[in-house]
């Protein structure tokens, strides 16, 4: 698999870590039960709906133990799958499909949770221009992918990481004394190719970030007729971000006020895993 946002070669690199920590020393259930050059077929099936994410992975886990593994693929990331769809049929050397399993769950189950929870907020939003994004609350070592999965269920990705876009919040704007003090001291050292986003809890806040020019605007833990005001303030002057508390329940309340994006951990931090099976 090549995908700009999930490169092959960091996929590698990953997964040779995941197994190397499951492995250990050896399988030594499969390795002791199971003669070396057995082959088998198995079936990866879903016991519940869901937005699939992380099929290649499968593939590239199983392949990474033995190149003479076939996966044949019936759906692929961002497809709809619904309770008793047959994934994918892997065949090949039994030991590594078995050794291999629980990995390739952990990663398709994981990833196909987060675009399922994705999808179901974004689609929540209704006909509202907004788009949901996600934050940086991550799983450590694990956020590249999470973030594939985010945007493999129909959400806009926030930053990567802290070099990627100046967010300005409260405590920044703390040590500054204002958010045009911490805009102009940004601004003397940053690059001209990243934008300025700054948190604010006030009209006033919004005005000052508007008069410093910031390039997107959070308002952030706002109620809906607070934010409204705001929208109308900024007009198109900036990019409009809303973010806190947001559920599944009043996102769409939420886009209504007219903001273009809503950023919420929930479609990453709540996700449960996509029950997914491998059935020999």
């Amino acid at each position: 698999m090549q995908n700009a946002l999930l490169p092959q070669f960091i996929i590698e690199e990953h997964i040779k870590n995941a197994l190397k920590e499951d492995i250990g020393f050896g399988d030594i259930t499969t390795d002791f039960l199971v003669p070396e050059n057995k082959t088998v077929k198995a079936v990866m099936n879903t016991r519940e709906d869901g937005i699939l994410c992380g099929i290649d992975i499968v593939e590239t886990v199983f392949k990474t133990l033995s190149g003479e593994i076939n996966v044949k693929k019936f759906y692929h990331d961002g497809d709809k799958i619904n309770k008793g769809d047959t994934i994918a049929i892997i065949e090949g050397n039994a030991r590594a499909i078995l050794t291999g399993e629980r990995t390739a769950l952990n990663y398709i189950q994981r990833l196909s949770g987060i675009a399922t929870e994705t999808y179901k907020y974004q689609k929540a939003i209704g006909n509202n221009k907004a788009r949901v994004t996600d934050t940086r609350k991550t799983t450590p070592g694990f956020r590249i992918f999470e973030k594939y999965a985010v945007y493999t269920g129909g959400a806009r990705l926030h930053r990567f990481n802290l070099s990627d876009c100046v967010m300005i919040k409260d405590n920044h704007i703390a040590f500054a004394g204002s958010i045009k003090n911490a805009v102009e001291t940004i601004r003397k050292n940053l690059s001209h190719a990243h934008k300025t986003e700054v948190e604010c809890e006030t009209i006033e806040q919004v005005k000052e970030a508007l008069e410093a020019k910031c390039d997107i605007i959070m308002l952030d833990n706002m109620n809906c007729e607070l934010m409204k005001q705001c929208v109308t303030i900024i007009g198109n002057n900036a990019i409009i971000e809303a973010s806190g508390n947001v559920t599944a329940e009043n996102i769409e309340n939420i886009a209504r006020t007219g903001v273009d994006v809503i950023s919420t951990s929930a479609i990453v931090a709540k996700a449960k895993t996509l029950d997914i099976a491998l059935d020999m």
